[in-house]
């Protein structure tokens, strides 16, 4: 139909460190695209500013215009001073990152910022365990919009899907003042009654929802099943969009230039503060479990980074224990440590981050742990010959395209 086409991209549209053909894809009568740019979880960070640099300029140099986004993990909390702090610093990370592209031109859209997973805490085999509620979710947002907005006289974006807006979220006049990218599949743009944002028999009831039960969207992401090598993409399939009005409005949307000043690029080595806020230590065959926060010279959190455990080397610990850190919000870990034996143990946390963003810090840990319960060995049964197990009927593959449009 007359809207102006566009896809969004990370990546997995990368395989095997394949380039993007932007000229095939301007071809194929797309006009804009969105990359993603930075990423909550430091290791997901780097992989996406992997490509971002070659995608931003080829696909300018192919005719298109370049739009980004964050995808967000919101912190583990319910204190409102920790979700706001939280929510800047990712938002520092976003404007670190626009920065290092040299900021805002009139040949790239907004900064989006993709809110679609309210998971905060996981169990030990993947699933979630706790999520945030719906007032953190919105304040985390409303925060990490207006700073991104108030710095690059920009209004940013903000991409989720309809049940999460009216689940997760809630309804507010400041959400409303940004533009919306919804992602609502199965329904065809170029059907003229085509509705994204509305289910069969009643409203989805969120920030953007109208008295007639419409959404006020800006994009609409109705499909995950783009045909790749349509539009020059190496990956089998792209996310495809459209933008809602014509294009003097979308113009309007690129309106307006950042240049950022040095104090806005991402320092190198800024040097950061490691707390140990406490230590709980029993017996040995419990974990250590130490809670630890990482500081910038403002004494704000740190963005980027995670910590470890290092035993002293005199202290002589001869086993090689395990580490699990869960984040828990920025520049604040629970680390976990597992396998050390009874004995009193001197060592360090240490803070490190791989992008270089922050220097390494750390602090001074000392920990008793009694000796523990060493359990009774099983007696090993008489070995039998197994019994053969019936064959398995393999599962059928699950279409994650059916019902999606294919284009």
């Amino acid at each position: 139909g007359g809207y102006i086409h566009g896809l969004d991209i990370s990546r997995w549209q990368h395989p095997n460190d394949a380039p993007i053909d932007f000229v095939k894809a301007y071809s194929a009568g797309v006009r804009f695209v969105m990359i993603k740019a930075s990423d909550t979880r430091d290791i997901s960070d780097a992989q996406a500013l992997k490509y971002l640099v070659m995608d931003h300029n080829a696909a300018q140099a192919a005719g298109m215009y370049t739009g980004f986004y964050h995808y967000a993990t919101l912190p583990d909390s319910t204190d409102p001073a920790v979700i706001v702090a939280d929510a800047k610093a990712q938002a520092q990370k976003v404007l670190w990152r626009l920065a290092s592209l040299g900021g805002y031109t009139e040949r790239d859209l907004s900064y989006a910022l993709d809110l679609e997973n309210k998971c905060v805490r996981l169990t030990s085999g993947g699933a979630c365990a706790k999520n945030a509620t719906r007032s953190a979710t919105t304040l985390w947002a409303t925060t990490w919009l207006a700073m991104v907005a108030e710095k690059t006289n920009r209004l940013p974006i903000l991409y989720s899907y309809p049940t999460f807006l009216e689940g997760s979220m809630v309804r507010t006049a400041e959400l409303l003042k940004y533009p919306l990218w919804i992602a609502h599949y199965a329904i065809n743009p170029a059907d003229p009654l085509a509705k994204p944002g509305q289910k069969s028999g009643g409203c989805f009831v969120h920030s953007w929802t109208t008295a007639t039960c419409e959404t006020i969207w800006t994009f609409w992401q109705y499909s995950s099943c783009g045909i790749g090598k349509k539009y020059g993409i190496p990956s089998t399939r792209v996310d495809l969009n459209v933008f809602r009005g014509p294009p003097s409005s979308f113009l309007q949307l690129v309106k307006g230039t950042w240049v950022p000043e040095v104090s806005d690029l991402m320092p190198k080595q800024e040097p950061s503060q490691t707390f140990v806020e406490s230590i709980t230590a029993t017996t040995s065959n419990k974990n250590v479990i130490f809670s630890v926060m990482v500081k910038r010279p403002d004494a704000s959190p740190v963005v980027t980074g995670t910590v470890r455990y290092f035993a002293n080397k005199d202290a002589n610990l001869l086993l090689t224990p395990q580490q699990s850190v869960v984040r828990l919000s920025s520049g604040s870990w629970i680390l976990t440590v597992k396998g050390i034996p009874a004995g009193t143990w001197p060592g360090r946390i240490k803070y490190t981050d791989i992008s270089g963003t922050h220097a390494i810090s750390d602090a001074p840990v000392v920990f008793t742990l009694s000796q523990g319960p060493t359990g009774t060995p099983t007696p090993t049964p008489p070995s039998t010959s197994p019994t053969p197990k019936p064959p398995v009927t393999p599962k059928p593959a699950v279409d994650g395209c059916a019902n999606q449009i294919k284009n």
